[in-house]
């Protein structure tokens, strides 16, 4: 039984980093490897006359980042008379005072320094819809014709329409230009490191493989620019998944549009900077994306679609998969070792196939490496000190992960947890001088039930610490380097969860 339940964790694992290097191939084939970043791309023709934009930013709750975020879409260097920005607030606390105050001082002073634009709050007193019913809500109000989406803690460049504009109007499929994250805080802590380095891989290797390739992209929820016409032809925003912005873009794509994913446009953004929310991004995601497997894998295979797209459509949807896997090749190991050893394990041609699994490794290996080369000219000192860490947190949190997969293919809802975020730069928080409560906010969604999964991922912990003892006692060398991914991974979860949970209790006492 242990020996059939790795074997299909080891297989599953194979598919989705198999996955990875057929990306990593294409990539490779298609585009030179740069000893990074990346060179821009010609720009596309400027239009004539600029169309109307509605700028949209849904703010829940965002007292920290919501000033910031307003200023720099009130300086896009964009015709102001073209110009419509929507603070979409659902707000409960200061935040509504903050961004009344913020459109006001944008839309009541004279020139110069860009002041007098058409700035607007749209406050909701219920959540009905969370993030995708408050897009939904401000779009029948919205002026242009034209939408940009950005979330509270993005930073646009002020050069972003006038780029993202003209790339959407090059191509009269084209429905949504997706621009690249980049990172305000990447150097603030393992943590971020270990982060920037899972998010690079998904622009620049990923999305970037998947256009080359021909295959579905996606709208990431933010830092993007649709066509309204797109978005009323694939059905609006929906509400019945957490991944509002995954849904529409396969809708979209499914009913003839074209995602264009531009990668020399890079828009900044917060990396969560605790645990509690990286978890409780993390959580929603992987439960949205599977809600949107459930919803969408059969108007997917039923379309006229290629081969190629659906498969790797399929591939895409259902990536959070990859977690639970994880997680049932960390419990069986320790086992699997010891029967082994013990000479009462399965024989030779069983573990001659497992090592099959390295080519899924290679894989993720390689899809990692040549995102880090295309994106930065230090790539090979990056890429040693921080592949490490994105492994670890990649296994730290699968059990989290798995519990909302769970939730996802059970058809449980969740409410939308918003992502805590603090207004954070390299600088820390405690050199800006913040208060206990900051930390305590960072921190709501790590004891959001009771600090239930933070025991459980320290008993992990302790689980692998102790197959360590086991793999080493059955003499299996060759799988000592696997149960110590597995040790270290939950180890650096259970760490940062007690960490967490000490800095809150004393900073309450």
């Amino acid at each position: 039984m242990i020996a059939a339940l790795y074997a299909v964790a080891i297989g599953g694992l194979l598919l989705y980093g198999g996955h990875w290097g057929w990306l990593a191939l294409v990539h490779l084939r298609s585009e030179r490897l740069q000893d990074g970043p990346a060179p821009e791309a010609s720009s596309a023709r400027v239009p004539e006359t600029w169309p109307l934009v509605t700028v949209q930013l849904p703010l829940y709750n965002e007292a920290d980042v919501a000033e910031r975020l307003i200023d720099a879409c009130a300086r896009l260097d964009y015709p102001r008379e073209r110009l419509e920005i929507q603070i979409l607030d659902d707000s409960t606390d200061e935040t509504t005072a903050l961004v009344r105050e913020r459109a006001a001082h944008w839309r009541t002073e004279p020139p110069p320094a860009r002041h007098g634009l058409d700035v607007t709050v749209v406050h909701r007193t219920d959540r009905t819809g969370y993030k995708a019913g408050a897009l939904k809500n401000g779009l029948r109000l919205a002026r242009g014709n034209l939408v940009a989406v950005f979330d509270a803690d993005f930073v646009p460049p002020p050069d972003f329409l006038r780029r993202a504009v003209p790339a959407l109007l090059a191509s009269e499929d084209t429905g949504v230009v997706q621009a690249r994250w980049g990172h305000l805080n990447a150097e603030r802590s393992a943590l971020t490191k270990a982060q920037a380095v899972g998010l690079d891989a998904h622009f620049a290797l990923e999305q970037a493989g998947r256009q080359q390739a021909g295959c579905f992209v996606n709208f990431n929820g933010t830092a993007g620019l649709w066509r309204r016409a797109c978005i009323a032809d694939a059905g609006g925003w929906h509400t019945d998944t957490l991944t509002e912005d995954l849904d529409l873009s396969y809708r979209a794509q499914l009913a003839g549009w074209r995602l264009h994913y531009l990668p020399e446009l890079e828009v900044p953004a917060e990396l969560p900077a605790s645990l509690g929310a990286l978890r409780a991004q993390q959580e929603r995601w992987a439960q949205g994306t599977i809600e949107t497997a459930r919803k969408l894998l059969g108007p997917l295979w039923r379309s006229a679609q290629p081969l190629r797209v659906k498969t790797a459509g399929s591939f895409h949807l259902t990536a959070h998969l990859a977690y639970p896997l994880v997680l049932l090749a960390a419990l069986t190991h320790p086992a699997l070792a010891w029967l082994k050893g013990s000479g009462a394990g399965p024989g030779p041609l069983y573990f001659a196939a497992l090592s099959f699994g390295m080519v899924g490794f290679a894989g993720v290996f390689l899809a990692q490496l040549f995102a880090q080369r295309v994106l930065y000219p230090d790539w090979r000192r990056r890429f040693a000190a921080r592949f490490p860490l994105f492994l670890a947190g990649t296994v730290g949190l699968a059990l989290s992960n798995t519990r909302a997969v769970l939730r996802g293919l059970l058809g449980q809802s969740m409410s939308f947890v918003r992502t805590p975020k603090t207004g954070d730069t390299p600088k820390t928080s405690e050199q800006k001088g913040r208060p206990w409560w900051h930390a305590r906010c960072a921190a709501e969604a790590l004891f959001s039930d009771g600090g239930g999964i933070a025991w459980s991922e320290t008993a992990l912990a302790l689980y692998s610490l102790a197959g360590l003892l086991v793999v080493a006692a059955a003499g299996e060398w060759a799988a000592l380097p696997f149960q110590a991914l597995f040790a270290a991974g939950f180890g650096l979860v259970a760490g940062l969860d007690l960490r967490q949970a000490r800095r809150v209790r004393g900073a309450a006492g």
